[in-house]
């Protein structure tokens, strides 16, 4: 049995806190809001983001954040990427050497272009930092059913700790080298799921969907590989895996709030509407800034950030998408 510390209560911390709870380890749950560690205490279930899902009796819950660190022989980090730097200076104090945390919220900092694993270890230089995504909704891994993500680190022994750890006959877990590789994919993949939200509220079908998806795909793996991360790396779970189920799933907050977009809100319209943090709308200007410092050609993702800060409409977007100058799908390939 290990001791878990999680730091954050939303939907993706209470559902981990389950499975680790579950595997027999001891967790510890910290929330900055009052109101949701004593909701968490009284009724073990998150009543507002995951409910139906019953937690154990074994997890403690707290807003004391230290207790959540000290002694503890993995940390969590389970915050939105938007407060990924302030909870991580508030963490700082307690971490001890060599101490593992596991980023697990996906996004880029928009003023820095940082990813969350590099904001974590600026902060908190002692620690031996992580992370773990892919294709793994919230509301499916709390009620038990079949899921697989990767856990990343810099060294062999840390990422299969991490899967030790967490791995179950319904969670299963890779691993991989491959830190930037995966995190550019976990977050960037959440702008390309506002333009496919973007597709659904417009009315348009399986076609257009299918194209954003592989038109996407393509386009991070310019960008990722350019940046040092590796083409095996996006056609796996944290790429195309994530992708696919952030494009299509009833449980996505990007395409909920794309959907709404295309039916004719404003982006602040939407996000009160979906009433949960939106990582793509954050990862954007982000994932737009990267491509012009990198030199990408990133279509889709210049087209979601029209939409989201120029006002343009969706589907005027997707004109200039569709009359783009004429190109073959394969520019490596030769002809005959």
């Amino acid at each position: 049995m290990y001791k878990i510390g999680m730091i954050g209560a939303g939907s993706w911390g209470i559902a981990l806190s389950k499975v680790l709870a579950d595997n027999g380890h001891h967790v510890v749950v910290w929330s900055i809001v009052e109101e949701e560690i004593q909701m968490l205490r009284e009724h073990h279930e998150h009543l507002d983001k995951l409910p139906g899902v019953k937690l154990p009796d074994s997890i403690e819950f707290t807003t004391d954040i230290s207790q959540a660190i000290r002694e503890m022989d993995l940390i969590v980090l389970a915050v939105p990427s938007v407060f990924t730097r302030s909870t991580a200076k508030r963490m700082a104090e307690y971490v001890a050497k060599g101490q593992i945390i596991v980023c697990v919220a996906k996004g880029i900092e928009e003023d820095t272009l940082m990813t969350l694993s590099d904001i974590v270890e600026q902060e908190i230089p002692a620690a031996t930092v992580a992370v773990m995504c892919g294709p793994s909704h919230a509301e499916e891994v709390g009620i038990g059913l079949p899921t697989t993500v990767v856990a990343g680190a810099h060294k062999r022994e840390t990422a299969e700790k991490i899967q030790d750890i967490f791995m179950n006959s319904v969670f299963r877990v890779y691993t991989s080298p491959d830190v930037l590789g995966m995190e550019l994919g976990g977050s960037l993949k959440n702008v390309i799921a506002l333009a496919a939200g973007m597709a659904d509220g417009l009315g348009y079908g399986d076609n257009t969907k299918a194209a954003l998806i592989t038109r996407g795909i393509a386009e991070l793996t310019r960008l990722a590989t350019k940046m040092g991360a590796c083409e095996e790396t996006l056609s796996g779970l944290t790429g195309i895996g994530d992708l696919i189920v952030t494009c299509q799933s009833r449980h996505s907050r990007n395409r909920k709030a794309g959907m709404l977009m295309g039916q004719g809100m404003t982006m602040e319209e939407a996000t009160k509407e979906v009433k949960m943090v939106v990582e793509g709308i954050y990862s954007a200007k982000a994932a737009l800034a990267l491509a012009k410092k990198y030199q990408v050609s990133m279509p889709i993702i210049e087209g979601v950030n029209r939409v989201l800060f120029e006002n343009e409409k969706a589907s005027s977007v997707v004109e200039s998408l569709m009359m783009r100058d004429k190109k073959s799908e394969h520019s490596t390939l030769e002809w005959e």
